[in-house]
């Protein structure tokens, strides 16, 4: 339970005893220990036929009618990984060698990270210590067939008395089978490629509140201009009521939103209600984009860097940046001409006057007031940065396997916060402050509360590392990107995984909410950007354009336009209103995964903007939907 200081997230319920395993689907207890599962190899086939089974089954499959061939095609991979590792159990490493020859050239090109992890595991001995492979062994694969392709595999297997394949269809596979049309090639190709197979049509079953919790109601002052023309004449000043659209549209109660104390969340302090209504002031300044009007693009480069910019994060409102480094500093700088002041030390604040009216501005130290502060202390690179959104904290994660909070008062370490034992890859202030969530090597994302030393949830399930994480705009859920080529959704409430999305073919590396909540972008190594519906659990687009990694994904603040950021050196600019037009989100499609994406890319890209040799791994929208960008120049 939580201390005095900040609210507790009530503890998880124990969990709902597990509905009975459908037929055609093998239940299996998650993470049984090593031995065990390395045990299951035991029961093998004469090794010397394994070439001849897998030649069988491949000729089977290419010679079966095509409405099947797509769906059947899937079990190339997961059966062709398990022979080889079952005869490499059962040392039989010649035999092993010759079938991973034979047939490593059939696979999916999207395999060949694995492969290559594979062909390097020849003797029993190297299966002990390697995660990946436990992980493969552990996790079933998962693979969705409709019944008809289903019945006449079975069929086939059990006439040709094939054991050995059966075997392995029964123990490592799971294989969700749904009733009506066979899915073709490009729908399969557009939701395989993870580590683990698809996601099973379950896991993204469970409601998800997606939209927005009520904004607080508040008053916005009046521009100095209006006051003074009210004043000449003597009447007293009104309140202009608020007629704008940014606080009529919040009003109202979202019907997909959680309820508002779902998770307990900070107070508003006086600050943040002044910052606010600075926010709301700014809002109507705000230029409306859209494809015929593009926002300006302000590019922050970083020179002299020698490839030890490792995270970059700006603050909401735009007043300051951060990045973090190799050499393992946290510099942080004012883009504005406000330089950065600190607090005075502890000697010189005794002599102020706390009565008098600007003792706020008489307590920061003018002396040492500079545009760039350091910060030391991690004792490695720092791969994550997030400032906290009322800009009096920003948190840093490093490869030291510590997340770290850091004063921008006083501009020094307040906490280190230890439960990684490996490199920490990202970190993130919630929309709301209090708390943050972080992700790294260890394949664990955790959440935190700023005034606690433990983590308050630990969200277990990636098979790789957790790459990057994000908060839900209403705060109540997180994403996680992950090297195990997926992407999955957590309820901070309970710790659960609510959504798993497959599709992408690399490790994930950025991660942005629409600002309605409705919609997820993600974008990954294999230089593609994803779209997800939250609420149906469905892949509803692809951008395809860039040709290496995404490192940075952000949408306007209305949502107009995402701006994806790549390591090919470009900004590019989507048309995000279209993307989610007329989106066919039946039951049908969701029940099947019978997607059909729309080949569009090019009518939604609005534009391409190269930067000098500087790969771009940050975005932000200002207030106003200035598009700022950031990156450090590689020279070549």
């Amino acid at each position: 339970a939580a201390g005095p200081t900040g609210p507790a997230l009530p503890s998880a319920s124990p969990a709902a005893a597990a509905p009975p395993a459908k037929v055609g689907v093998i239940a299996v207890e998650d993470q049984p220990d090593v031995s065990a599962v390395l045990s299951a190899y035991n029961q093998q086939g004469d090794p010397a036929l394994y070439e001849e089974y897998y030649s069988g089954l491949k000729h089977f499959i290419e010679c079966s009618l095509d409405c099947h061939r797509a769906e059947l095609s899937q079990l190339f991979y997961p059966l062709f990984v398990h022979m080889y590792l079952e005869l490499v159990y059962n040392q039989h490493e010649s035999e092993a060698k010759s079938f991973f020859e034979k047939f490593h050239g059939d696979q999916e090109c999207y395999y060949q990270d694995d492969l290559r992890v594979l062909s390097s595991l020849t003797k029993k001995e190297h299966m002990k210590g390697n995660e990946t492979m436990l992980d493969f062994r552990t996790s079933k694969f998962v693979l969705r067939i409709s019944r008809d392709s289903y019945q006449l595999l079975k069929r086939h297997l059990q006439e040709k008395q094939n054991n050995q394949i059966w075997n392995i269809v029964q123990e490592h596979l799971y294989i969700d089978i749904f009733d009506g049309m066979p899915r073709s090639k490009q729908q399969i190709d557009a939701m395989v490629g993870s580590l683990a197979g698809e996601a099973k049509r379950e896991a993204n079953k469970a409601k998800v509140f997606f939209g927005l919790l009520k904004e607080p109601e508040i008053e916005v002052p009046l521009d100095d201009e209006d006051e003074e023309g009210e004043n000449e004449e003597g009447k007293p000043k009104k309140k202009k009521p608020k007629k704008d659209s940014v606080g009529s549209k919040s009003k109202k109660q979202d019907p997909n939103a959680p309820p508002q104390n779902r998770i307990p969340l900070p107070e508003l302090k006086d600050s943040d209600k002044l910052d606010k209504a600075m926010n709301i002031k700014e809002a109507t300044k705000r230029v409306r984009l859209g494809p015929d009007c593009l926002p300006s693009i302000c590019f922050y480069t970083f020179l002299n860097a020698y490839q030890g910019l490792t995270a970059v994060d700006i603050t909401d409102d735009s007043s300051m940046i951060v990045g973090g480094f190799a050499d393992s500093t946290v510099r942080v700088w004012s883009v504005t001409p406000k330089k950065l002041r600190s607090v005075k030390t502890a000697a010189d604040l005794s002599l102020i006057d706390k009565e008098s009216d600007d003792v706020l501005e008489r307590i920061m130290d003018e002396k040492t007031a500079s545009e760039l502060k350091i910060l030391y202390g991690h004792s490695g690179p720092v791969y994550g940065t997030s400032f906290s959104p009322d800009r009096n904290y920003l948190l840093s994660s490093s490869e030291d396997g510590t997340v770290r909070l850091w004063s921008l008062q006083t501009f020094t370490c307040l906490v280190g916060y230890k439960g990684h034992n490996y490199p920490v890859w990202d970190t993130q202030f919630s929309p709301y402050g209090y708390y943050f969530v972080s992700g790294g090597h260890d394949r664990v994302a955790r959440l935190w509360a700023t005034d606690h030393y433990q983590p308050l949830r630990m969200f277990a399930g990636h098979l790789a590392d957790v790459t990057c994480s994000r908060f839900h705009p209403n705060s109540n859920y997180i994403a996680t990107g992950s090297a195990d080529r997926t992407v999955r959704l957590w309820d901070v409430l309970n710790g659960n995984c609510v959504r798993i999305f497959t599709g992408h073919k690399g490790p994930i590396h950025s991660l942005a909410f629409s600002p309605n909540g409705r919609f997820l972008a993600t974008g990954a190594t294999d230089g593609r950007v994803l779209l997800w519906d939250i609420g149906h659990g469905l892949m509803v687009g692809e951008l395809k354009g860039h040709t290496d990694t995404i490192y940075a994904l952000r949408f306007s603040r209305d949502g107009e336009i995402l701006a994806s950021g790549s390591m090919d050196n470009t900004v590019k600019l989507w048309d995000a209103v279209k993307a989610f037009e007329d989106l066919e989100t039946d039951d049908f499609t969701t029940a099947t995964g019978h997607i059909n994406l729309p080949e569009n890319s090019q009518d939604l890209l609005l534009g391409t903007y190269m930067s000098k040799s500087t790969p771009v791994i940050h975005l932000h929208f200002t207030r106003r939907n200035l598009l700022l960008a950031a990156g450090a120049y590689s020279p070549q």
